[in-house]
């Protein structure tokens, strides 16, 4: 189930992987240079319209970010755009591979 504690961990995880400060993310959505801190340690939530911000700002589909399984969304929408321009036998070999790391 998904919770607060899950929302404010998940952009703290998603901002570290990013190597981006709480303070310069939270300047960069042009709130305040605490705004961030305030949500990763549970203090606030942000509105729908900043979480939309938040997950255009760290390059993650909102519906990615609830999706508790995918530990790197980012990355993995970053392979995703790599993955469109191979040709389908890149592309089975890739699977391939990746099958054989499982």
């Amino acid at each position: 189930m998904i919770d607060a504690d899950f929302i404010s961990d998940r952009i703290a995880k998603l901002r570290t992987e990013k190597n981006i400060s709480a303070r310069d993310m939270s300047l960069s959505l042009g709130q305040s240079q605490s705004y961030i801190n305030n949500i990763e340690n549970k203090k606030a939530l942000p509105s729908m319209q900043i979480f939309l911000y938040i997950c255009e700002f760290l390059g993650v589909e909102p519906k990615d970010f609830f999706e508790e399984n995918v530990m790197s969304p980012c990355t993995l929408n970053e392979a995703v755009v790599v993955f469109k321009s191979l040709t389908p036998k890149q592309l089975e070999l890739l699977i391939s591979l990746a099958q054989e790391m499982k």
